[in-house]
């Protein structure tokens, strides 16, 4: 495969052509240092194969940010131990300057005398305003710490600096944010100053690391204006480029542009964004710079990874998302097992989401990450025959990890497919690139000692001749006791997604919860009337906020009602009643309804085990208080399989 190929860039060559791109972890220790957590997932990045990895955001002073910094020399042999194991696996390791969004001793001062208000506005203020106020001087005064701290990494071993260009950098050179009218502002001479002189002075200050640069690129939207505001458009973009050469770049990561943005601009979730989105700006640049260029953005399989590789599209290809869901991917091409690779289903629910809520990074199909070396499958101190309820993702984790382990496994499923809930989650718009996670389970427990029985229910005569039981039964379309419930046109939102009924005409949908805004929305898109009935004050909560935007704009586009604070009263033949609190008003209402999908939750669905004289362990939606998420289903069965 050409993506396993070398490439030299600089005087330095990488064993490969796969990138780990900058991301926000929250893995680092408070001084910014690398902590063992951030070393952990690193290093593990560079035992399956990666190539090049970049840690993001990492600010050269000491800033409120929580990201990593490096600006003093005590920090240096944390991030040479980093290096060093990267090296050890024969990765390279890069380093992304960036600077954050206000005046970091300003901000400092007012913490210093107490200001806590002032401070805490001055921690949120935007770049857009930042960078129109920073004086001359400050801008100076920052390419001398990001001088400072190269020369540092360059200590430490590091290999690679990389300059954010989005951000700071790219907000100057914008010319949707950037306002000023002095040497730094107006002209595109002007506007790409601080970016130019800064890699101008690096690579005076490192000229042995390698200089890459993100060129964040400003990309016009399908129903009209732009996507992003921090960088430039794809004309401007390539004018940068052979700008940044000339001035000693070594490499460009073209990347789309986002600051100010949302956070779905540069990561989006799935089905919001074509694959490969940014591709065609990478090809652009590509033809008129020397260097190589690297490109990001949903390239989710070695097969499309090595297509923009070899077709002359990039000479290297960025995987963030995706080495999160499987640290060895690079591994799995070079044995020939590209298909076993856990493909990213891009649900921004561990990643994203999590760094936005001031959590660590995360991914929901893969429990080892965030836990490298901690969570380990470890070989089985003898070998058992487990029986496994259920072929559902938790079911199935179960079976993979306890296969792992040296047992021989066996999976009873009732049904006449594997994959269990995953096939109602992937039926909303949007949603089908979940079905990743079910094509990745067929693929390695192909090769792994585990033998399925559908159609069939494990009796308690057949579970005792088991060593141990794994229940992973899910759970079902909870039915509430409402007057009028037992009428013919009221269904599960489940049997509707899973294609068991058939409504239309005008519905009404009990529950705002996940399940049901996406339900409303499948129905709105095949031309029913939807009205969305939620006892909360907002709907669809537990959706991650990259998805929202999206989901809003559709139901509003299919003119979807949304009644929260409503609670359902009572079902007659050809409407509901509901009652909306206001505050201290209730008020009653009528709303005519064809069919009525109830998709108030759900409850755990245990079998019949009576009987049953060995151990029986529970994961996934059946075990727990309530049933919960794929993560939950992922860790759970993962944790309970491994202590076997």
């Amino acid at each position: 495969m050409k993506i396993l190929e070398p490439i030299k860039i600089g005087n330095v060559t990488f064993k490969n052509r796969i990138m780990f791109p900058p991301l926000t972890t929250g893995y680092e220790e408070k001084d910014g240092s690398i902590g063992e957590q951030s070393f952990n997932f690193y290093k593990r990045l560079a035992e399956g194969g990666v190539g090049y990895i970049v840690i993001g955001d990492v600010a050269p002073l000491a800033t409120f940010s929580p990201t990593p910094k490096l600006f003093k020399e005590e920090q240096i042999p944390t991030y040479k131990k980093l290096a060093d194991a990267c090296h050890e696996y024969g990765a390279k390791l890069g380093l992304q300057l960036f600077h954050p969004e206000y005046n970091v001793a300003a901000l400092a001062a007012l913490f210093a005398q107490g200001k806590m208000q002032e401070a805490r506005a001055q921690l949120h203020y935007d770049m857009q305003h930042y960078i129109n106020e920073v004086s001359e001087e400050g801008l100076n005064e920052i390419i001398g710490h990001m001088i400072a701290c190269a020369k540092l990494a360059e200590q430490a071993g590091v290999d690679c600096i990389e300059v954010h260009g989005d951000r700071l950098v790219g907000s100057l050179c914008s010319k949707i944010l950037n306002k000023r009218t002095d040497n730094y502002g107006g002209s595109f001479e002007n506007r790409t100053r601080f970016a130019l002189t800064l890699v101008k002075a690096l690579k005076e200050a490192v000229p042995n690391m390698v200089i890459d640069y993100k060129l964040p690129v400003i990309t016009p939207l399908a129903e009209g204006g732009l996507r992003g505001k921090g960088g430039l458009e794809l004309d401007e973009a390539i004018e940068l480029a052979k700008l940044l050469v000339e001035a000693g770049v070594d490499t460009l990561h073209v990347a789309q542009a986002n600051h100010t943005g949302n956070m779905a601009d540069t990561i989006p979730p799935m089905g919001t964004q074509p694959y490969g989105f940014t591709v065609y700006c990478s090809e652009e640049v590509k033809k008129v710079v020397d260097v190589p260029v690297s490109c990001v953005g949903r390239i989710v399989t070695p097969q499309a990874a090595e297509a923009v590789v070899a077709t002359g599209k990039a000479d290297m290809v960025g995987l963030g998302r995706s080495l999160l869901a499987d640290p060895d991917f690079v591994k799995r091409c070079e044995e020939g097992k590209a298909g076993c690779v856990r493909t990213c289903i891009m649900c921004n629910k561990g990643c994203t989401d999590n760094i936005q809520n001031r959590a660590f990074l995360s991914c929901v199909l893969n429990a080892e990450n965030g836990y490298e070396y901690k969570r380990v499958i470890t070989p089985a101190e003898k070998e058992k025959n487990i029986a496994i309820i259920g072929a559902g993702i938790a079911g199935l984790e179960a079976a993979r990890v306890a296969a792992l382990k040296g047992h021989k496994v066996t999976v009873f499923e009732k049904s006449l497919r594997a994959g269990g809930q995953l096939h109602i989650a992937s039926v909303p718009p949007r949603k089908e690139e979940m079905m990743r996670a079910l094509n990745y389970f067929y693929a390695v427990l192909a090769e792994l000692p585990v033998t399925f029985r559908f159609g069939t229910t494990l009796t308690a005569e057949e579970a005792n001749q088991y060593d141990e039981v794994i229940v992973a039964t899910g759970a079902v379309n909870a039915m509430p006791p409402i007057k009028g419930s037992d009428l013919p046109q009221v269904v599960s939102s489940w049997d509707v997604l899973d294609k068991k009924e058939l409504v239309f005409g005008k519905v009404a949908v009990i529950g705002g919860g996940l399940v049901g805004v996406e339900t409303a929305e499948y129905l709105a898109g095949q031309g029913c009337e939807v009205t969305i009935i939620e006892m909360l004050d907002a709907i669809a909560k537990e959706e991650s906020v990259t998805v929202m935007p999206t989901l809003t704009k559709e139901l509003d586009a299919h003119k979807v009602v949304r009644l929260v604070n409503t609670k359902l009263d009572e079902i007659t033949a050809d409407s509901i009643t509901v009652t909306t609190t206001e505050g201290e008003e209730s008020k009653t209402s009528t709303i005519p309804a064809d069919f009525v999908v109830m998709a108030v939750g759900a409850k755990k669905n245990l079998p019949e085990l009576e009987g049953v004289t060995v151990p029986v362990h529970y994961v996934g939606d059946c075990a727990g208080e309530r049933p919960s998420n794929i993560n939950h289903a992922v860790e759970s069965a993962y944790d309970v399989a491994n202590a076997l």
